[in-house]
Order: C-alpha cells, then sequence, then structure tokens
C-alpha cells in the first residue's frame, strides 16, 4: 500500500505543469495578453469583428454551420467546420483544441480567427 502513495507521489511530481494561454478572452469582449487588453471582438450580426488595439485585423464570418475566417482586407485565412481548423487551401491547421490552448475562455470561433491571424502575423 505505501509504494501505490509514492507512486501516486511520483506521478505527481513528474507531470507536467499545464502550459498557460498566451491569449485570454474576458468579460466585454476583451481579449487580454498578459493582463493587459491587446484586443477585442464586436459582433456584427452573425458575424464577429476582430480588432487589435483599435485597429480591425479580422473577422470571423458565419457560412452555414461553419465560420470563415478572413483578414480586414478580405483575405480568407481558413475555416473552421465542426471542431477543425483548415488553411484557405483546405490543409488542416489544428482543431479547437488547439485554439484553446492559445486563447483561452474565448468562443471557438474567436479562438480559431486568432489563431490564424497569429499564424499570419496579424495578431
Amino acid at each position: 500500500m505505501r509504494w501505490m502513495a509514492w507512486a501516486v507521489v511520483g506521478w505527481v511530481v513528474a507531470a507536467p505543469a499545464a502550459q498557460a494561454s498566451e491569449f485570454t478572452c474576458v468579460s466585454g469582449n476583451r481579449i487580454e495578453k498578459s493582463g493587459s487588453t491587446v484586443g477585442s471582438w464586436d459582433d456584427q450580426g452573425s458575424d464577429w469583428r476582430i480588432e487589435k488595439g483599435s485597429s480591425t485585423v479580422g473577422f470571423a464570418k458565419k457560412s452555414g454551420s461553419d465560420w470563415r475566417i478572413e483578414t480586414s482586407g478580405a483575405k480568407t485565412l481558413g475555416f473552421l467546420k465542426s471542431g477543425k481548423i483548415t488553411s484557405a487551401a483546405g490543409s488542416t491547421i489544428g482543431d479547437i483544441g488547439d485554439a484553446k490552448s492559445l486563447a483561452s475562455g474565448c468562443p471557438d470561433e474567436i479562438a480559431a480567427a486568432l489563431l490564424l491571424l497569429r499564424k499570419e502575423g496579424k495578431f
């Protein structure tokens, strides 16, 4: 019995610490990094506008049951479809879990948009 207790202690000590998200979505549709507001998202009907500082950098646009992620210049960066994030060309970028690892507390479509915008160097 004593060896089981030590096994549990060893497992807990050896377990890697959870890595904190780079961004966190908080009340008021704000996006924070290290406790400071760096951006926001705003309801545009069925779409979301994403801002960095006071500049619009992209959009998450509803397309049927999916989301199309665009830059502010209307360049399609990719899609969120059934929890999978793909590039505009169709290659897999990741899934919603990857996006939530980058941006905790965000709605799925905002987290996916932040992942693609960050990949593009826009956020």
